[in-house]
């Protein structure tokens, strides 16, 4: 994505006049599974916006297609690479998300492994099997209201042990707190 420093001085601005900062960076791979947790609070998207923004980045994240349908809003989502998905039917995302993935040049495809802003008792599987069917890393994203930080961890390869993989993620998201409540953690 070309830089436009307009937008990377907004989406900062977005972030300070919250009162939060950015930590860590994107390394620099073409593709990649990006996870955000834990996802707790509908603050969790104009933040996650402005880190987006700031960073000059592009994600593709599935969105809501009601969302899309909105004139104005839905063309300033499609432009800052939302997805629409219909929640009333999932079938065949992870295949599409993994597929449109191994098509593209160049592809962070962001997902909250909650799936839902609720609390949950465990995360939903199907950013591990997209980035397994894409043979990308997961990289993490965590929102921590505690420091107000949003910040990007390292990339996790990703093995054949998907209970294994998930609960190694949970553990390294341990530190970081969410609005509404915190990452759930594997039990040992």
């Amino acid at each position: 994505m070309p830089r436009n420093r307009f937008i990377e001085w907004l989406g900062r601005s977005i972030l300070r006049m919250f009162g939060w900062r950015m930590v860590g960076a994107f390394p620099d791979i073409p593709k990649a599974v990006v996870i955000a947790a834990p996802h707790s609070s509908n603050w969790d998207g104009l933040l996650g916006f402005g880190a987006k923004f700031g960073m000059g980045v592009k994600l593709s994240i599935l969105g809501k297609d009601a969302l899309i349908r909105i004139p104005l809003l839905g063309r300033i989502l499609r432009w800052q690479g939302v997805i629409p998905v219909d929640r009333s039917a999932p079938h065949g995302v992870v295949g599409q998300a993994a597929q449109a993935i191994r098509d593209a040049d160049r592809m962070w495809y962001a997902i909250a492994p909650e799936g839902t802003r609720k609390w949950v008792e465990r995360w939903k599987p199907g950013f591990w099997h997209i980035a397994r069917n894409a043979a990308v890393p997961v990289i993490p994203a965590y929102f921590d209201y505690a420091n107000k930080v949003i910040g990007i961890g390292p990339p996790f390869a990703l093995s054949d042990d998907m209970h294994a993989d998930i609960a190694r993620i949970q553990r390294w998201y341990k530190p970081f707190k969410g609005r509404n409540h915190d990452v759930i953690q594997p039990k040992d």
